[in-house]
């Protein structure tokens, strides 16, 4: 009978010593191939594109490949960084693909002529004078700007900053700052520029330390507007305000006055006519050169206190704010305190746009106050908003 087979009885075994003497081979080759050859080599972006095949993992899921489209007016160099890259050591499970592909702002592309400017240089040489194009295209959008292969200028008298607590409340020196970019070429002009200078500057007198940057925060008024730093912690505990961001923070003196309490704060801020993140880091504080539109480069719940002044206005369209405060939202943790200082609106448009706008994103509200803004006439009807609002520890929805 065919069960009965010395033949077929000893088949299982001999199958298993053949597929196991067929493994150990292959494991062997392998082994050998890859002491032999490295597998850790530089590839252009044509090989890399050539080889896509041959790199394909055989496990996981490759990322779809991107739609073809015309690069013919984007320079050389914004190629070689913004295509996707191999890895050298193939699929990756962390990446789910085999490829990197670096991060740069969708609306780069849409300014290829700022694009190519931006882009020409010698490769391991200095960089071009540009930082007014250089924000100019991120204020366009294109944010993150791609990564550039070449050293940026500083100034050939280049003198260091005071020593902390010193750079605090200190001017720099003028020879710490490249001023080609800017109509004040020393510090001395910015510090005057609120009594010399015509016509509207960002943040026109933000550079005078001992003027009205002197008393800012330090004291609040009363139930007005202007809520002091001592006010706002005292909501919470001592001690669990310990880090935190400004955003738009003009020359950092809320981080400072934040840092003279022990709380760690970084400050965004563009360089709007005037060397504001050079300033900012001389101060001995964290700048961090971000636009608005960004999303906040910090992980979910996990900043103690988010504040903004003036920034937030109704000059950031209607949809984007929205996002945004979400994004503080987001980065705050549980607990954690949002400080809208001075928000900016038409009268009507708190009630009817801003107001439910905030609202809708969660907060708690700790501290709501609404009052005039006259500076530039009574005829514009122009209204302030600051609150102090906290995250809930619980959602309630």
């Amino acid at each position: 009978m065919a069960s009965d087979s010395p033949l077929q009885s000893k088949s299982p075994y001999t199958s298993n010593i053949f597929f196991l003497f067929l493994l150990l081979s292959t494991n062997l080759l392998t082994l050998f191939f890859s002491s032999s050859f490295p597998i850790c080599s530089l590839k252009s972006l044509s090989t890399a594109a050539t080889t896509a095949d041959l790199a394909t993992p055989t496990t996981g899921l490759n990322l779809p490949e991107a739609p073809t489209e015309d690069t013919s007016d984007l320079p050389p160099e914004f190629l070689a960084f913004a295509s996707g890259q191999l890895l050298p050591f193939g699929y990756n499970i962390n990446f789910d693909s085999n490829t990197i592909y670096p991060a740069v702002g969708q609306a780069c592309t849409l300014f290829p002529d700022l694009l190519s400017r931006f882009m020409s240089y010698k490769v391991n040489g200095s960089c071009p004078d540009d930082e007014f194009l250089a924000q100019r295209l991120l204020l366009k959008g294109c944010e993150p700007l791609p990564r550039r292969r070449c050293r940026p200028a500083s100034n050939a008298n280049y003198v260091e900053p005071y020593p902390l607590p010193k750079s605090l409340w200190s001017t720099p020196s003028d020879s710490s700052v490249v001023w080609t970019a800017y109509k004040c070429k020393n510090y001395n002009c910015l510090v005057n520029r609120k009594k010399n200078h015509k016509g509207f500057d960002d943040c026109i007198d933000c550079f005078d330390l001992q003027g009205n940057e002197k008393t800012r925060w330090g004291k609040g008024k009363g139930g007005g507007l202007d809520f002091g730093v001592d006010e706002v912690l005292g909501f919470k505990k001592p001690g669990t305000i310990r880090i935190g961001l400004d955003i738009g923070g003009g020359v950092a003196t809320f981080a400072v006055r934040m840092r003279e309490r022990n709380v760690t704060i970084v400050t965004t801020s563009m360089n709007l006519n005037g060397p504001f993140n050079s300033f900012i880091a001389s101060r001995g504080v964290v700048p961090l050169y971000i636009s608005i539109s960004q999303r906040l480069p910090f992980f979910d719940n996990t900043l103690d206190i988010v504040h903004s002044m003036h920034v937030l206005s109704n000059w950031i369209p209607t949809t984007l704010l929205h996002f945004a405060v979400f994004d503080i939202y987001r980065i705050l943790r549980p607990g954690g305190l949002f400080w809208l200082d001075h928000f900016f609106c038409v009268g009507e448009q708190l009630e009817e746009v801003y107001g439910p706008l905030i609202e809708s994103v969660g907060f708690k509200k700790l501290k709501w106050v609404v009052g005039r803004k006259l500076d530039r006439g009574p005829e514009r009807r122009e209204m302030y908003l600051s609150a102090l609002l906290e995250k809930p520890l619980k959602n309630s929805w």
